[in-house]
């Protein structure tokens, strides 16, 4: 499929060691190429920065200075991480690409466009502020993405992504990619779009995924996270509700001497770099995040995802348990810690998935299959065995 592409993008398909390209690759591709419209949906972890990129940067005039295309996402993070694969994918090229995020420093992002970048990715905010001081100019971009599609499509980027989109000229391209996208964010895209070509990819077609839960009270919680850290030596990003209760866990987690840092959108941007790289380099054991900051984040060999506190919505529940079993990963595991009322959502979500989730407990100091008819009274039955695995490691270790 790649034979028409120009060689540099051949030649790093094969230094990174790609065969054939994926379901939802196969199917955007030609079509971006062509220059349709699209909205394109495929779970997470199945190529879909590459679906859009390999087309975009083909299509790209390295010899021709101005901003030819525009990417959006909702993240620091995310647009930090598209920002490197298009580094990576265009290299050996004139091409230049430049990313502008909301938060940091405004002169510094000026010089950036002194520069000439043709390739721009960045948070709508600051894109939109860019145009409208008239420092981005918009008349030769050819196409639009935005990524994470169906956040971007949120009331509160409504005016950025609208203001964006009719700066351009009508022949412009507008290209949409989430792992899940509901009829109203598909209306609302379509009201900005040519006769859009719909993609809908369902299966994920690997690697396997292992669909864990642990049962308590909701006063519970964090003890049993703090257990699961101890039983084994695995990294996790670890999803909590809102700032607020996240930062509590922080305190409490770390008084409790387990290995944590945080990700949410209050940090600054040095600091959210910075519990990324610890977490990269394995100096924190879970990385405590909120839904937003983790959006469309990559964390290439990250094998475990837990929901610590419960997603409100299938859509949530999969665009968090993405983070891990990702393309280029053998399996993952995503453990939920639920309640009674929780545990019957988590199994109708599984079903509507189609996976299966496996009941476990902490026996030992160790995660083992639960037994049937499991409650919290065995819970606490195992607790109790847990805290003497703990006595007796402390002894040795005294």
């Amino acid at each position: 499929m790649l034979e028409s592409y120009q060689s540099f993008i051949q030649e790093n398909w094969e230094k990174a060691g790609f065969d054939n390209p994926t379901a939802v690759q196969s199917e955007a591709m030609p079509l971006i190429l062509e220059g349709r419209d699209i909205i394109a949906s495929s779970p997470t972890g199945t190529g879909k920065t590459l679906a859009y990129l390999l087309p975009l940067l083909q299509r790209i005039n390295a010899d021709n200075q101005g901003v030819q295309a525009v990417i959006l996402a909702p993240s620091r993070e995310l647009v930090m991480q598209i920002l490197q694969e298009i580094q990576k994918w265009s290299e050996g090229t004139q091409i230049l690409a430049a990313s502008f995020i909301g938060g940091a420093n405004l002169k510094r992002q000026l010089e950036k466009l002194k520069k000439r970048p043709q390739v721009v990715v960045g948070t709508p905010g600051r894109i939109y502020e860019l145009m409208m001081q008239k420092k981005l100019k918009m008349h030769e971009v050819k196409m639009i993405v935005l990524d994470e599609g169906d956040q971007l499509l949120l009331p509160e980027y409504k005016q950025a992504i609208s203001g964006i989109v009719k700066a351009t000229l009508s022949d412009r391209q507008l290209i949409l990619f989430s792992a899940t996208i509901s009829p109203e964010a598909v209306q609302r895209a379509t009201e900005l779009m040519k006769n859009p070509q719909l993609i809908n990819i369902t299966k994920k077609e690997s690697p396997s995924v292992d669909y864990q839960y642990f049962l308590c009270d909701a006063r519970e919680k964090m003890d049993v996270l703090r257990k699961i850290s101890v039983a084994g030596t695995f990294q996790a990003l670890v999803f909590v509700r809102d700032i607020g209760n996240l930062s509590v866990l922080v305190e409490k987690l770390q008084y409790k001497d387990v290995s944590v840092g945080q990700l949410h959108s209050d940090l600054k941007k040095e600091e959210r770099a910075k519990a990324i790289r610890l977490f990269q380099q394995g100096e924190i054991q879970f990385l405590l995040v909120t839904e937003v900051a983790a959006r469309g984040l990559d964390l290439p060999g990250l094998t475990h995802v837990i929901h610590y506190d419960f997603p409100e919505t299938i859509s949530q529940f999969v665009h968090r348990s993405g983070r891990t079993g990702r393309l280029g990963s053998s399996s993952g595991t995503v453990i939920s810690i639920v309640t009674e009322r929780e545990e019957r959502k988590l199994k109708q979500i599984c079903r509507e998935l189609n996976v299966k989730p496996h009941q476990k407990v902490l026996v030992g100091g160790k995660i083992e299959d639960a037994k049937i008819g499991v409650d919290r009274g065995d819970f606490r039955k195992s607790d109790k065995k847990f805290h003497g695995y703990k006595q007796r490691n402390k002894n040795k270790r005294s």
